[in-house]
């Protein structure tokens, strides 16, 4: 098996997420490139989680929906998914929980009384995952050695026992199927919440403030787990309102800050964004996508509020908005957006989407060197403090408190250099001039960045056009079809110079989106580029790479 699939299953609760985990460093270790997809619904037990872990010769950012390889604790997970097996894929399954299994078409069984084999080990119910690991391991050809390191490398707690059970499942498995892995070398394996955070942290972060709100709260739980060794301060407020507000004033004291949340927590932002824009405090905030409108579908994915984050807030001001589409571009971005930030005073939001910020895949350092990260604009002493200096590219030096013989005055009404407030049309003009300036110098210095990229052939005449977490799966899917791909990552400023070189050659369009009304077909259009096509898809789920190779074909005929 050189690409395959392999799906766990069973109820919330039951552990499938660190079997997830540990499945993929099996593999990972083994020498393949791994992409997990996760999918679970809103509740802490019952109903039914699955992940897909993909694993291929090359590096990859999408899954597929057929599989190669079922592991079920339950016969639910059977039920559910056996339409996805491949003619001649492997299910393994508890033969203690599963009866009487008849599968259509040519699929082969391994049943094994794994709820047995805990029970014999004296281990507890949730250890059948570890079991189950075990005999996959020998089912498909990773060997003792590789299990019982991953084993060791992954249990905080119980490690003795959990190794004996996986190596109970292995010795009572024969082998199956042969995997032929490449000799690669292991990777890292990271989920997009922790690209984020280590991007965060490479950009100088030095609190971070967040309500815990899916698909952004394993990036607060990352961070605390970091807090210690980056001499971070990690707070979790009382309300999403509570956190911006708390994140400016570590700002307006000289501390980089981020926040973190979702759409609904982005909705109670919303005024203090424009605080940001009017004060010049700079903050960062990881809009994490999923579907609306309120509540919506807490734990799927979406692109949806792509407007919401170009638009959001009274008034007119400059903001930065990045949409990285995969692990690397999550990491070089969030660095990015916080550097910007604090250079130009501005807020910047870092819009992912559950598909991201849940993925787990192999995550490999740029090497071109060391990233360079732009630097504030900081006060020289030099005669009287004024906070909100009209200089040539409207950014202002700045100054934090306690600063000796410097009076440093933010203010959300409109105001003069010295931050004092007016309501004089003519400084009321001056000082949003001087605000807006920053956005063309922005833009300016965006053009030494990738922000917009262009894969494939550039002869071909035919692209996909996406962003964000669609990358992975538009990349891979037009290289099979022999098409190129067209991805915006800067969303504002947009860089229009940037995008219409990318589109160089290209005569048909298909926008690709995770949304109802194709929201980046409606920004473009507002630059005068139309697209011909969109295929759109807005249950929650993401684009399976199978699924879109399907659709583009469909469209393109």
């Amino acid at each position: 098996m050189e690409d395959f699939s392999v799906l766990t299953g069973g109820k919330a609760g039951f552990g499938i997420d660190q079997a997830t985990l540990i499945l993929g460093r099996l593999l990972n270790q083994s020498g393949y490139r791994i992409y997990v997809y996760r999918d679970y619904p809103s509740v802490i037990r019952g109903g039914h989680t699955f992940s897909i872990i993909r694993a291929a010769q090359t590096k990859i950012a999408a899954h597929r929906d057929k599989i190669d390889v079922l592991l079920a604790l339950d016969r639910e997970t059977i039920d559910l998914h056996q339409t996805r097996l491949k003619d001649g894929a492997l299910v393994i399954y508890d033969s203690e929980t599963v009866k009487d299994l008849v599968l259509p078409g040519r699929i082969e069984t391994l049943d094994l009384p794994i709820g047995r084999m805990v029970k014999e080990e004296k281990g507890f119910e949730v250890m059948r995952n570890t079991c189950m690991i075990g005999a996959f391991a020998k089912a498909v050809g990773v060997t003792r050695e590789v299990l019982e390191r991953v084993v060791k490398e992954n249990f905080p707690k119980e490690v003795d026992l959990n190794l004996k059970i996986a190596l109970r499942g292995f010795d009572a498995a024969p082998a199956v199927k042969k995997i032929a892995p490449p000799p690669s070398e292991p990777l890292p394996l990271i989920s997009g919440n922790q690209a984020v955070g280590l991007g965060l942290i490479k950009g100088g972060l030095q609190d971070y403030v967040a309500y815990p709100m899916t698909p952004t709260t394993p990036l607060l739980h990352f961070l605390a787990e970091q807090a210690d060794h980056y001499s971070l301060k990690v707070i979790h407020p009382e309300s999403e309102i509570g956190v911006i507000l708390m994140a400016m004033g570590f700002a307006y004291a000289g501390e980089k800050a981020a926040v973190g949340t979702s759409g609904g927590g982005f909705c109670m932002m919303a005024e203090s964004l424009s605080l940001s824009g009017m004060s010049e405090v700079p903050v960062v905030i990881v809009l994490g996508q999923r579907p609306g409108p309120s509540t919506g579908l807490p734990t799927y994915s979406a692109q949806t509020d792509l407007h919401f984050a170009l638009n959001a807030g009274q008034g007119e001001f400059v903001r930065l908005v990045v949409a990285p589409g995969d692990l690397e571009e999550a990491y070089f971005w969030s660095a990015q957006a916080l550097g910007l930030a604090w250079k130009y005073q501005v807020p910047a939001i870092i819009l992912t989407d559950k598909n991201l910020n849940e993925c787990i895949g192999n995550f490999e350092l740029p090497q071109d060197g060391e990233m360079e990260v732009s630097a504030p604009s900081l006060w020289d002493g030099k005669g009287p403090y004024r906070r909100y200096a009209n200089t040539e590219t409207g950014v202002s030096p700045l100054a934090f408190v306690p600063r000796r013989d410097a009076v440093i005055k933010v203010n959300s009404y409109e105001h003069d250099e010295s931050g004092i407030t007016t309501e004089e049309g003519e400084m009321a003009a001056k000082m949003q001039d001087k605000r807006l300036r920053k956005g063309r110098y922005l833009l300016e210095e965006l053009n030494r960045f990738p922000t917009v990229n262009r894969f494939g052939d550039d002869s071909r005449t035919t692209a996909l056009l996406c962003w964000g977490s669609n990358k992975g799966v538009c990349v891979e899917a037009a290289q099979k079809l022999g098409l190129s791909v067209v991805q915006p990552v800067v969303l504002s400023p947009f860089p229009d110079d940037a995008f219409r070189r990318a589109l160089a050659g290209v005569t048909k369009l298909i926008a690709v989106e995770n949304n109802a009304t194709g929201q980046l077909a409606h920004l473009i259009k507002a630059f005068g580029i139309d697209v011909d096509e969109m295929i759109l898809k807005y249950d929650g789920r993401p684009f399976a790479l199978d699924e879109l190779e399907t659709r583009v074909k469909e469209t393109i005929g």
